[in-house]
């Protein structure tokens, strides 16, 4: 039996690492117009997550918050479970790029620009489906309770401090690319679907930043405190006053800019460059020494 598989016949934590390199290098030197469309796709997949999530959680306030938040969680999880079988490319987990930069295997241009192209389309997926929820009025679902779950959902995402806004991006960005990661050790779609199921939900469910996600859901809170209807407003008992902190620079200054930060310290430090430094290190030392580069003696 291979060193690199055990009695399931899934990769070691080792040949995981080296998996990671190669799927980073994959990324990193894909045509850059694939790359964009995919990941208009995955913003789109995020996007469809958190519209599951939000109408699942809508009129859920008999049940105990915990297993509200669970279950809202568990159906979240289809955003990264479509991303992954589907192919499509998703920032959060495209920062694991850094263990084919550590590798010397892609220059730091070439990661900084794939981060940059993802990020970008991203961007565009998730306010392209803001636009189709818009205007299939799904924020009127339950009369109108639907739309003010997503606002209350998008004002909380404001009201932390940049640091805690910071550290929640860090937490989350971990378990997405602890997620992703484990499926380099999967063998068939089942398997990785198990393996992405309970970290995303963990994160959801926990109140974690994820800044793709927040792509969606705070420019949705945007749209319907400044656009929605007097009928809407009427039917759930606020005026747009109530949710006046959902503007464009409070989301991208207060929300997406500390998250963002922080889905790349979990998800391309602690993650890519961790797995990198315990698995990987010794294999840039062997090749430096194979090319002359370092003495051995």
């Amino acid at each position: 039996m291979s060193s690199e598989t055990n009695n399931f016949n899934d990769l070691s934590p080792a040949a995981m690492a080296k998996k990671a390199v190669d799927v980073g290098v994959y990324k990193a030197s894909k045509d850059p117009v694939s790359s964009f469309t995919l990941a208009i796709f995955g913003g789109v997949f995020i996007a469809i997550a958190f519209v599951f999530y939000i109408t699942v959680v809508t009129g859920s306030s008999s049940m105990p918050w915990g297993m509200a938040k669970l279950v809202g969680a568990l159906c979240f999880s289809l955003g990264l479970i479509l991303c992954v079988i589907m192919g499509a490319e998703l920032f959060t987990s495209t920062v694991l790029t850094s263990t084919a930069w550590a590798s010397r295997r892609i220059t730091t241009p070439q990661m900084l620009r794939t981060w940059v192209r993802v990020y970008l389309g991203n961007f565009v997926g998730g306010v392209f489906f803001v636009w189709m929820i818009w205007q299939g009025k799904v924020y009127m679902g339950d009369s109108g309770q639907w739309g003010l779950t997503a606002l209350k959902i998008a004002s909380h995402k404001l009201h932390h401090t940049f640091f805690e806004a910071f550290i929640l991006g860090v937490m989350c960005n971990l378990l997405v690319c602890l997620a992703v990661w484990m499926t380099f050790s999967c063998r068939s779609t089942g398997d990785k679907i198990l393996a992405m199921l309970f970290p995303v939900a963990m994160f959801v469910a926990t109140g974690f930043e994820h800044s793709i996600a927040n792509m969606f859901m705070i420019p949705m809170g945007i749209a319907i405190q400044h656009f929605a209807t007097p009928e809407f407003w009427a039917g759930i008992g606020h005026v747009p006053a109530d949710f006046a902190e959902l503007t464009v620079s409070n989301f991208l200054l207060k929300n997406e800019l500390p998250v963002t930060l922080g889905n790349i310290v979990g998800g391309a430090v602690f993650v890519g460059l961790g797995n990198w430094f315990v698995f990987l290190r010794n294999d840039n030392k062997k090749e430096a020494v194979a090319n002359g580069k370092v003495r051995t003696a």
